[in-house]
C-alpha cells in the first residue's frame, strides 16, 4: 500500500481544506491500494487540544473522514515517536507546523515530504502515480 502520513490539528487554518482534500484523495484511491495516516499532533500552537476520541468524532462527523486516526503524539524534537523520526531522518524534513505530508511507497521507502502550505490537490498526481504502479504490477502478475 501507498500511504499519505500526516500529522493533523483540529483548530488549523488548514484543517478545513485539508481534511476535505485528504478524505477525498482516500475516497478516489483507497483503501486497497492507498491509505491517509492520520497522526494527531498539539505540538504547533496547541491546535489540537482534545481528547483522541473527541478528535476522532470531531474528524468523522465533520469531514466524514473514513482514514485511520492514530492517537495524539509528538511529531518533532526529542519527544517525535519513531516513525516520524523516520520519516524526517528519510527525508531530511522535519515538520514546523500541522498538516505536513509524507509519501511513503508499498516498501516503507519515504519518496517525499510537504509542508502545510502545499495543497492535497498538489500532492495527487505524486500519490496517483504510486498507486498506479501498484495495479499496474498487480495485473502483470495475473
Amino acid at each position: 500500500q501507498v500511504s499519505l502520513v500526516v500529522n493533523v490539528a483540529s483548530e488549523c487554518g488548514y484543517t478545513d481544506s485539508h481534511y476535505k482534500a485528504l478524505q477525498q484523495l482516500q475516497r478516489d484511491l483507497g483503501p486497497y491500494h492507498f491509505n491517509v495516516l492520520a497522526f494527531p499532533c498539539n505540538q504547533f500552537g496547541q491546535q489540537e487540544p482534545d481528547t483522541n476520541k473527541e478528535i476522532e468524532s470531531f474528524a468523522r462527523k465533520t469531514y466524514g473522514v473514513s482514514f485511520p486516526m492514530f492517537s495524539k503524539i509528538t511529531v518533532s524534537g526529542a519527544g517525535a515517536i519513531p516513525a516520524f523520526k523516520y520519516l524526517i531522518d528519510s527525508t531530511g524534513e522535519e515538520p514546523t507546523w500541522n498538516f505536513w505530508k509524507y509519501l511513503v511507497d508499498p516498501n516503507g521507502k519515504v519518496v517525499k515530504a510537504w509542508d502545510s502550505t502545499v495543497s492535497v490537490d498538489e500532492i495527487r498526481p505524486h500519490v496517483t502515480e504510486l498507486v498506479r504502479k501498484i495495479i499496474l504490477k498487480k495485473k502483470d502478475e495475473l
